[in-house]
């Protein structure tokens, strides 16, 4: 297929060898979404883990996720990272009964818990330890750090706006979950017009992994058909080296 892109831009731009063909962008106005890439979801003792959910899925695309990163600051690429988190009070989950609340409900949010050091903390809290980005993906100085408390990260939270006066037209999309955060995100940019690339290998999803097509399968199959471009990490570094 032809290579595709949104409109017209004069910065540079590389073609990224994707499906359902090659997407053009220009790194000048690309982001790296980073989603949900915190303690709660992929560390011993997080969240995901003391509800028994296999993380080891999740933690392999960090060092996928650390190489994508490299890649885009060296090329002067935005770096976003969203956090799925709550207030203290929980004001932000919905009221009693509706479905955001009662899901995490379920997994224990805002109960008080201990790190695996021992230490006080709170399920899915903002600024506490299961909301903390990864120790090796931590965020550099000039990164975004947006929090969300819904599946989307553009839902009520400042990241279009902060896309827009980055100039922002391409985002490049990782983290977990695939089927859950990640995609929920896509869709909400696609709906805003921002061209979405997903890199297979930097996501994850536990959900319907013992069956013999995966949810993580299912969504990159709907994300390449519908919403937008999938391609492995290597593709996107390679096109970035490119000269």
């Amino acid at each position: 297929m032809s290579a595709i892109t949104a409109s017209p831009i004069t910065a540079r731009q590389v073609s990224v060898d994707a499906r359902p063909g090659p997407l053009v962008i220009a790194p000048r106005h690309t982001a790296v979404l980073v989603v949900d890439a915190q303690n709660d979801f992929a560390a011993e003792g997080g969240m995901f883990h003391r509800a028994g959910i296999d993380i080891s899925p999740i933690q392999a695309t960090i060092k996928p996720i650390s190489r994508v990163l490299e890649a885009a600051r060296k090329d002067g690429l935005k770096v976003v990272y969203l956090k799925m988190a709550f207030r203290p009070d929980l004001s932000d989950a919905g009221p009693p009964g509706t479905p955001n609340r009662d899901r995490h409900s379920f997994f224990g949010v805002g109960q008080a818990v201990q790190t695996p050091d021992g230490t006080p903390t709170r399920v899915l809290i903002r600024d506490e330890w299961g909301t903390q980005v990864l120790p090796d993906l931590a965020p550099e100085p000039g990164d975004v750090q947006i929090y969300k408390h819904r599946f989307s990260g553009f839902y009520q939270t400042e990241l279009d706006t902060v896309l827009k006066q980055q100039g922002i037209r391409y985002l490049i999309a990782t983290g977990c979950t695939t089927s859950v955060c990640v995609e929920s995100t896509v869709r909400d940019a696609m709906f805003r017009d921002y061209s979405c690339l997903v890199l297979e290998d930097c996501c994850a999803e536990p959900i319907g992994s013992q069956f013999s097509r995966s949810n993580h399968e299912a969504s990159l199959l709907v994300l390449q058909l519908l919403f937008g471009w999938v391609s492995p990490s290597s593709a996107f570094i390679q096109a970035l080296s490119a000269v």
